[in-house]
């Protein structure tokens, strides 16, 4: 065999489980091998996808006295099928021989463990084992049958590790030496510029030996670090990784599916990423590549033409502060405090010493700054017995009450974002936790490394995927502000609503950067949900036709539809009240307390109680999740927002007087003698102004909620029963069984109004009814207004309200336009909706 200069491109190769466990996959890694022109001594291979986790099963069972002929015959059903279909004559044989052996060899084992009825670490690595050994056994077949000429190397004889079962240690002298001196010499190695000239060691990933011969794996994930292991040994010019994804992206692309691939990072930037939960490469690979200063690339087998993404010892500087987000999905902190602790030397030592002591690993460490606690973060199967290690290590101090016990807390992930820009970035931190704040998510503990490179917090584990996209939205779309959107409503302002949002969507998406996602609807009898968002025209044509068969609509139940919001956990979630409903009003505040913005036209839980008032505008505040209400009062009119701004302002407000109804409005502007007032109620009717009975808007119950409302929001506490209402109508109007009754009846009383507008015109007077607040109380009235009022500007429907202040005492502050209709108060709507997306920056 010739030897090579050390100036050729030498790598070594290592194919993940999905290459390798499927037809497709070894297809592709025969070509990959073929049309390579570089120089590849070693190709480290996985166990065939899902093979691991079967032998780790069969050994369980064998403890537990239990056989899995069926699991067994699987195993090698995939072995042979493969085998079947790349080999043929002599060589099918031959492969078949290898692996029949090995599994004889497992039988053996296997039945070993049911007579002991018991199984070690020490037995459950070596059945582990077979999964690599059986792979690298056939694979190294194939290649040969398929013109590549290829060597089974068992990494046992290769790799020396510790005896640490399960999650061996390397021990890199050692197994440098012994690879060195497998390939000949340290510095001259014999592998050929081209695989026809020198043979390719297929060489199994995950396994090695001890000192004294016993098999060992190096953790999941393992075949990673073996290659790494060879490339080191071997001074390669680069490790490649090959596996079922284009690289390493911005985060979890099953999570976050607006993630994307990182093109090249920092060594450390990877260690980080990789530690805190990124499955792509398995972390301890980074440490020899490090050492050695060899490039590690993550490249996608069934798509090879891509450039996957480069670990390097210096990166260019990317666009993002940020390099990436990584999570780890289940984690328990365990705490330690108490008095003892502070101020006294070397207890940190102890508890790190311990934990050591007992083989428990820790991966993320906070310590409160006044020494009184330390919490440690480890995996849940380890925080029981870590709770055991430090009661017995410090029982004493338990004892005489210096120390408390130490307490483990489960069900708890980390999300981490790493990157070396955060260094010379500042506010890095500030939108980490603001988007983790802004979508009620808790953090337990935080820990942040003196580099600067990551920061991590301790959140609940429910709120994984949600932390995850809220924090890769500020920082790798902090330009694009994105509202997943609920909506209960479809009808007359509602399906407006729809209409709008679709009306403007790209408007909106390319000009503001603001992203409204439909993700769930309902009307009155059916909802329909969505993960991947609903075409907004498309939704409201499907829920008011109902279409049979369609099988994403479902009967509507309220409280089913709120559970199944607040389940779905999104970030920068909205819910849009589009109805009337008290019921649904109800809800708010469990809406609010799952952090949940909420936009409402909905007036009946502003207008309800003024404790339930109060708990969600107390609740929202304090939580700074945003419940916008604007379309409450005078639909799209900026009334509330006017009101808010006076008062955060510091002006002090000293009288309101407003039209709040649009009916009351067009029947009283228009009430000139010319038509008798009936005849006005009619003609609103008619008009659609009115409610199918006009009762409904005569009675002014509604424009005594929208007074309600607006004194509260200047500041009184008042209930709606403090709210002085003038009747419009006399009662025998109400007394009317039907709609036809009532106009009989309010044609009796034509003369009644005819005479008090005849006496207000006599004084260039014309009646209006108006809302006036004052002095801590609110009434609605029918009163005469002089020719120089604002309220005889009034026409058709409009609303108007008039503010008075210490700023505004000699011309008040006037907002006047249409008060009612589907556009303006839809309009509203959107507006607010939009200002929830704005709150996200």
């Amino acid at each position: 065999m010739r030897k090579y200069s050390m100036m050729e491109c030498m790598k070594v190769l290592k194919f993940g489980g999905t290459s390798v466990g499927s037809l497709a996959g070894v297809n592709r890694i025969i070509e990959i091998l073929k049309m390579s022109k570089d120089t590849v001594p070693v190709m480290v291979v996985s166990a065939l996808s899902g093979v691991t986790d079967s032998l780790i099963s069969l050994a369980r069972q064998a403890a537990k006295g239990e056989t899995s002929q069926k699991q067994l015959g699987e195993i090698t059903a995939r072995h042979r099928e493969m085998a079947a279909i790349f080999l043929k004559g002599e060589d099918r044989k031959k492969a078949i021989t290898e692996n029949t052996n090995l599994l004889a060899e497992l039988n053996r084992i296997l039945d070993g463990i049911a007579l002991l009825g018991e199984l070690s670490p020490r037995t459950l690595d070596l059945v582990m084992s077979f999964g690599e050994r059986l792979s690298a056994a056939l694979l190294t077949c194939i290649m040969n049958a398929n013109g590549i000429k290829a060597i089974y190397l068992d990494a046992r004889t290769m790799i020396t590790a510790n005896n640490r079962f399960g999650n061996a240690q390397c021990l890199y002298k050692e197994t440098y030496a012994k690879i060195r001196s497998f390939f000949n010499t340290a510095h001259k190695l014999p592998v050929s510029k081209n695989l026809g000239a020198g043979p390719l060691h297929i060489t199994t990933g995950f396994i090695a030996s001890t000192a004294d011969g016993q098999t060992v794996t190096l953790g999941r994930g393992g075949s990673d670090l073996t290659a790494a292991i060879f490339g080191a040994a071997l001074c390669a010019d680069e490790v490649e990784i090959w596996t079922d994804v284009d690289g390493i992206h911005t985060a979890d692309p099953r999570l976050v599916k607006n993630s994307f691939k990182i093109d090249e990072m920092l060594y450390t930037e990877a260690m980080e990423i990789s530690h805190f939960g990124a499955k792509v490469l398995f972390f301890p690979t980074i440490k020899p590549a490090l050492e050695k200063g060899i490039p590690i690339s993550i490249r996608n087998t069934y798509n090879p033409a891509g450039t996957g993404t480069r670990i390097v010892s210096k990166a260019a500087i990317g666009e993002f502060p940020i390099r990436g987000i990584s999570s780890i999905s289940n984690i328990a902190l365990v705490r330690i405090q108490g008095t003892g602790m502070v101020g006294v030397a070397g207890f940190s030592a102890r508890v790190f010493s311990a934990l050591a002591g007992r083989g428990i690993s820790v991966m993320l460490i906070t310590q409160s700054s006044s020494e009184y606690s330390i919490c440690f973060a480890v995996l849940p199967h380890e925080a029981d017995h870590a709770e055991i290690v430090l009661a017995e290590e410090f029982a004493r101090e338990i004892q005489t009450g210096s120390i408390e016990k130490p307490v483990a807390q489960k069900d708890l992930s980390v999300i981490a974002v790493v990157g070396s820009k955060m260094k010379n970035t500042t506010g890095t931190s500030g939108r980490f936790f603001h988007a983790l704040g802004r979508n009620g998510i808790n953090v337990v503990a935080i820990a942040q490394g003196s580099s600067e490179i990551n920061i991590s917090a301790v959140i609940p584990r429910h709120d994984e995927a949600k932390a995850l996209n809220a924090v890769h939205e500020a920082f790798f779309q902090s330009t694009i502000r994105s509202v997943n959107l609920f909506l209960v409503g479809t009808g007359h302002i509602g399906g407006t609503l729809l209409d709008q949002i679709a009306s403007h969507h790209k408007v909106l998406g390319e000009r503001d950067k603001i992203r409204i996602n439909l993700v769930g609807a309902a009307n009155v009898d059916y909802m329909v949900f969505s993960h991947e968002g609903l075409e907004p025209k498309k939704t409201r044509k499907m829920l008011d036709s109902a279409a049979a068969g369609d099988s994403r609509l479902e009967p509507f139940n309220l409280a089913a539809f709120v559970d199944k919001m607040i389940s779905l956990n999104l970030p920068n979630a909205c819910f849009c009240d589009c109805t009337a409903s008290d019921a649904i009003a109800a809800c708010y505040a469990k809406i609010l307390s799952a952090s949940i913005s909420i936009v409402t036209p909905n007036k009946r839980a502003n207008s309800g109680t003024l404790k339930y008032y109060k708990q969600l505008i107390d609740y929202s505040r304090e939580r700074r999740i945003p419940y916008l209400y604007e379309t409450t009062v005078c639909a799209g009119l900026p009334v509330i927002s006017t009101l808010r701004d006076l008062y955060l302002s510091g002006d002090n407000i000293r009288r309101i007087e407003a039209v709040v109804s649009g009916t009351l409005s067009f029947i009283f502007n228009n009430f000139d003698g010319k038509k008798s007032f009936s005849a006005l109620v009619r003609e609103a009717k008619a008009k659609g102004y009115t409610e199918p009975d006009p009762r409904d808007d005569l009675n002014a119950m509604d424009a005594a909620r929208k007074a309600l409302i607006l004194a509260r929001e200047w500041g009184m506490s008042l209930e709606f029963a403090n709210v002085s209402i003038e009747p419009i109508l006399p009662p025998a109007c109400f007394k009317a069984k039907t709609v036809d009754a009532f106009f009989t009846e309010l044609e009796k009383s034509d003369a009644v109004f005819e005479k008090r507008r005849a006496e207000a015109a006599a004084k260039g007077m014309a009646l209006r009814y108006v809302v006036v607040i004052e002095e801590g109380s609110a009434k609605l009235t029918l009163r005469a207004e002089p020719a120089g009022s604002p309220f005889r500007s009034l026409v058709d429907s409009d609303n108007m309200v008039v503010i008075t202040t210490d700023r505004y005492s000699k011309l008040p502050i006037v907002i006047k336009g249409p008060g009612a209709g589907a556009q303006v108060t839809a309009g509203g709507v959107f507006a607010d909706i939009v200002r929830i997306a704005r709150t996200l920056v």
